[in-house]
């Protein structure tokens, strides 16, 4: 991606003369690290790392956008319990609803007035709806853009990878065969297309007991561990199954807000950790962040 010096370009200096690519490429050099989170199948959580992982970053102090270009099944509005219709501004640009002071957060299904609707795209429709989240939605200035795809290797992570080329990856998976098998077709995608891969995450990898504090492994652990080890990628590290996850994506409260410990939360501390260092990103020192009311 060229560089732009956004006090000399002329393209920046009137938006009305930009094209659709000018807009995406201005809009995204304002933004340092763009991570497009993956799966080769679905069921494997990966809408809910994608938002927890948000979550974590912008508790940190990090300032964050939060992306859902899943436009067929899109969750993240439910996972955060957002509500509405988005806002255009003055300039006919969309504004991201806030999540918190450091979290803004667009998805489809913000724009649709009933939720229930089916999106029945092809393609080059899906194609230019996800430029247009790019170029025309108010980002500003970012430390992080993550971005939610929906599961496999279809139009959305192509548009993705096109239209942002210093993208990175992050894959999800769960420990189980039938997985890996398909998350290793998303690794090969992304050596094919040329998208970097920041790491692979292995969620529901077993679960706490709440009694005995055992470990029960549902489905297999260690197998994300093994297949980054073989295909020589970033492990970013494994989250436990917690029920708590779940009912908190139910009814729109993410398990963050409280202030209780879990093995859910100390992985998931680790999992940011370690994507800070892989990506060589400088740790804030700040208050913590303010919940915005939604």
């Amino acid at each position: 991606m060229k560089s732009c010096d956004t006090k000399s370009c002329a393209t920046c200096t009137d938006k009305n003369k930009q094209s659709r690519e000018e807009m995406v490429h201005c809009n995204m050099l304002r933004i340092k690290h763009k991570l497009l989170v993956m799966s080769g199948k679905g069921g494997v959580g990966k809408s809910s790392v994608a938002t927890y992982l948000a979550l974590t970053l912008a508790r940190e102090g990090y300032r964050v956008g939060l992306l859902d270009v899943d436009l067929h099944g899109p969750s993240i509005p439910k996972l955060l319990g957002l509500r509405g219709i988005l806002n255009t501004g003055p300039d006919n640009r969309i504004v991201p609803q806030e999540y918190s002071s450091n979290l803004k957060v667009v998805s489809i299904e913000s724009m649709l007035e009933d939720t229930d609707s089916a999106v029945i795209w092809r393609g080059p429709l899906k194609h230019g709806v996800i430029q247009q989240f790019l170029a025309e939605c108010q980002w500003d200035d970012l430390d992080f853009l993550i971005i939610d795809s929906p599961p496999g290797t279809g139009d959305e992570p192509l548009s993705v990878a096109r239209l942002i080329p210093d993208a990175k990856a992050i894959i999800v998976t769960t420990p189980q065969e039938v997985a890996l098998a398909d998350v290793r077709k998303s690794i090969n995608f992304c050596r094919k297309v040329k998208l970097h891969i920041a790491g692979l995450v292995e969620n529901m990898s077993g679960l706490f007991c709440p009694h005995c504090q055992g470990l029960i492994s549902i489905f297999s652990t260690g197998g994300g561990r093994k297949t980054a080890e073989r295909m020589k990628l970033p492990f970013l590290g494994a989250l436990p199954f917690d029920p708590a996850v779940v009912e908190g994506g139910d009814s729109g409260h993410p398990v963050l807000e409280d202030d209780s410990d879990s093995p859910f939360k100390q992985a998931l501390s680790e999992i940011a950790r370690s994507l800070l260092t892989n990506l060589q990103v400088s740790e804030k020192i700040v208050a913590p962040e303010a919940k915005t009311v939604h």
